[in-house]
Formats: structure tokens, sequence, C-alpha cells
């Protein structure tokens, strides 16, 4: 299992990390803005249902490999909030974004006013937070 367990890793945070910091911000450089956003919107949809099936086998290895001492350790802890980040950016933020294009004229109501840029913001930092919590994942020394 140390071997599908590195794999799901290199996937899921690397993925994170390549998509977000490097695949994004080349699109948006050299494409327009509604070409760059349908592409990056795809890949972003990508690597969360990515990160469901690896963070999930990433779970469920720990719980199996640890039993009830996985709860203890923050490998365990940073996984949960890895997912938390996927479920609520993917399932909750994704399809106000989704709906806020479709009504694009009303969106940009300013950085509170739940307009597209405000949830896109948000979007952002929880991926930025996922990011974070991955390099301490992989850094982690335990």
């Amino acid at each position: 299992m140390n071997g599908l367990r590195a794999i799901a890793i290199t996937f899921w945070i690397g993925g994170m990390w390549v998509v977000g910091l490097v695949v994004a911000p080349v699109l948006f450089s050299h494409l327009d803005k509604a070409t760059a956003g349908m592409v990056a919107g795809r890949l972003f949809a990508a690597i969360a249902w990515l990160g469901l099936i690896c963070g999930t086998l990433l779970l469920v290895d720990s719980v199996w490999q640890n039993g009830v001492r996985a709860f203890k350790t923050l490998a365990l802890w940073l996984i949960v909030g890895m997912l938390a980040c996927t479920l609520i950016n993917h399932f909750a933020v994704t399809p106000i974004i989704a709906n806020l294009k479709a009504q694009m004229s009303q969106a940009a109501t300013g950085a509170f006013g739940g307009g597209f840029a405000t949830w896109h913001t948000i979007s952002s930092l929880i991926y930025l937070v996922q990011s974070l919590m991955g390099l301490v994942f992989v850094l982690r020394k335990e």
C-alpha cells in the first residue's frame, strides 16, 4: 500500500500545486479571460475529483494502518482538512461562481457584495489553505 499511498500523495498534492501555481497562471497570461477561465475551471474540477479519490484512499489507509491512533496524527487531520477544502470549494463555492458567471452583468458587486470577484477570492483562499496543508503534509516528520 506504500506505493499506492505515494502515488495518491503525488497526484493529489502535486496536481494541486501544478494546476494552481503553474497551469492556471499560464492560461490566463496566454489566453483570453473567458477561454482561460473555462479551461482552468475544468482543470480545477478534475483535480477536485482526483483529490476526493486520493484523499479518501489516504484517509482509509491511515486508519487501516494505525487504527484509532490515526486520529492522534497530524497526517490524518491534514487529510481531513484538505478533503473539507475540496468538498467546500467543489460542491459549495464553485456552483455559486458558475451561477454568477451566468448572470455576469450583476456579478461585479464589489469586494463584499457577494459577486463573482468575492466568490472567486473565497475559492482562491480555500485553495491556498488546502495547498499549504498539502505542503505541511509533505514536509511533516511523523
